[in-house]
């Protein structure tokens, strides 16, 4: 029996985690080995009616506390709670924001001291307000993201969260996703938490992703994830008053890691993203791969990209870019098993040109039909390619009847009289699946793994 795969968490997800554990330790002055993380998607309470909301106003504190809300607020529901450990968590900023120019100057103010850093060990002036607040509240603490059984290449990375409190006013930063952050919660009352990319997370440079041109590579849900978090962790601690917070989120190894990754094709650069609509990972996830698909189209799409190229993987991608010199990376996506997925999300676009590359066992499979190419999933029907042979004249249809692999077919196709006719009606009969897929035509180009094109349609 074939064992279950483990699932793992998100980039988003680990920054969530961490950014409780550095809350906590603000808030309490101890540091946990642990973290429950809420998982989006979110369900939100309908909007109260007039009555409704006079009758919460009437409510005892204490009882909406005991409730998870505040002042009469309710918190959107997670879809489940994650535990994580927690790798690191210690007062102050992440070693790398201490020594980044662009937070130099927020740092260099007066923080207080461990002891003091803390509502819970502070002493109260007259005022009702902390001792503590003469300076800035600062903690970090470090999640390892984990891919489970789906490793990519932010698997293993340490995801850092530097929590800001009590810092003045004009330092909060002008960042118009902050406020899209606190919409989408769904809170009534929210309390300000403004989030940041640190070193090692990327910026993004060109328009069509869901972040804007200039912020840090942080999605949406991400964002969500993280403010609905805090507050019900504030909420929890039953702390007043609510002082907005800033969250930095910072990847040591972040920089070396993008180059991994779709990122710098992407115009995200600098880091990696943020990342994450359910907050796990399942292995070898569909939804992963059609995210990033669609992901490069719109960027290609909203860059003024005229064509497109779509590819079965690294090689043949490299293949078809030396064929069109003159497009751009971002109008190649490698699609891997995707075909009718990619084809119908890229013939939805106004792309002047479609142009699909592949190696023959790939084609093979497009002309028999398949939307899901994957070996596991679309057997190479050796019967139907013998007949496209026997068709043609070819003499080693009995050969290819017979054939474990489509390299293997490919080659006992090239040394026979009639081998190109058969690659040619094979081409034929994939670029139409393709066009049927896309909703319209689909230029074709068929490559040796040795690098020669064999057939362009």
């Amino acid at each position: 029996m074939t064992a279950k795969l483990r699932e793992g968490f998100t980039t988003g997800s680990a920054a969530t985690g961490a950014a409780l554990a550095a809350l906590h330790l603000l808030r309490t002055g101890h540091a946990v080995s642990h973290v429950d993380v809420p998982l989006p998607p979110f369900s939100f309470p309908p909007a109260p009616t007039p009555e409704e909301h006079l009758a919460a106003t009437d409510c005892a504190i204490a009882s909406n506390v005991a409730s998870g809300g505040f002042d009469g607020e309710e918190i959107p529901e997670p879809r489940g709670m994650l535990r994580l450990e927690v790798a690191a968590c210690q007062h102050g900023p992440a070693p790398e924001l201490a020594s980044c120019p662009e937070f130099a100057a927020l740092f260099a103010q007066k923080t207080p001291s461990a002891q003091a850093a803390h509502p819970a060990t502070a002493a109260t002036g007259p005022s009702g307000r902390n001792s503590a607040d003469d300076g800035l509240r600062v903690a970090h603490a470090s999640i390892r993201k984990d891919g489970g059984d789906d490793p990519d290449a932010t698997s293993g990375a340490l995801i850092t969260v530097t929590v800001v409190e009590n810092f003045p006013v004009a330092e909060q930063p002008a960042i118009s996703h902050t406020t899209e952050a606190v919409a989408a919660s769904g809170l009534a009352h929210p309390f300000t938490v403004s989030i940041e990319g640190g070193p090692g997370v990327g910026r993004v440079t060109l328009p069509g992703l869901p972040v804007p041109v200039g912020e840090a590579a942080v999605n949406p849900t991400p964002r969500q994830q993280i403010t609905i978090a805090l507050h019900r962790a504030v909420f929890q601690l039953g702390e007043r008053p609510r002082l907005p917070l800033r969250v930095i989120i910072s990847v040591p190894e972040g920089e070396r890691l993008a180059r991994q990754t779709f990122n710098p094709r992407l115009g995200i650069v600098g880091g990696i993203s943020i990342l994450g609509t359910q907050g796990t990972v399942r292995p070898y996830s569909h939804q992963a791969w059609k995210a990033t698909i669609e992901q490069g189209l719109a960027v290609a799409l909203a860059t003024g990209c005229r064509d497109m190229g779509l590819t079965t993987g690294r090689r043949s991608e490299r293949l078809l870019m030396d064929k069109y010199p003159q497009m751009p990376q971002r109008s190649f996506i490698q699609v891997a098993d995707f075909a009718a997925f990619s084809l119908k999300a890229a013939g939805a676009m106004p792309f002047e040109n479609l142009i699909w590359g592949c190696f023959f066992g790939k084609l093979v499979k497009l002309a028999q039909g398949h939307a899901y190419t994957h070996a596991r999933h679309a057997d190479l029907d050796m019967e139907d390619l013998a007949r496209l042979c026997r068709q043609c004249g070819a003499a080693c249809a009995d050969e290819v009847r017979n054939c474990v692999t489509a390299a293997h077919a490919l080659e006992l196709l090239l040394q026979d009289k009639a081998g190109n006719d058969v690659i040619a009606l094979t081409g034929e009969r994939a670029a139409a699946v393709a066009a049927n897929f896309a909703g319209r035509h689909v230029r074709l180009h068929l490559f040796h793994t040795d690098g020669r094109e064999l057939l362009a349609l």
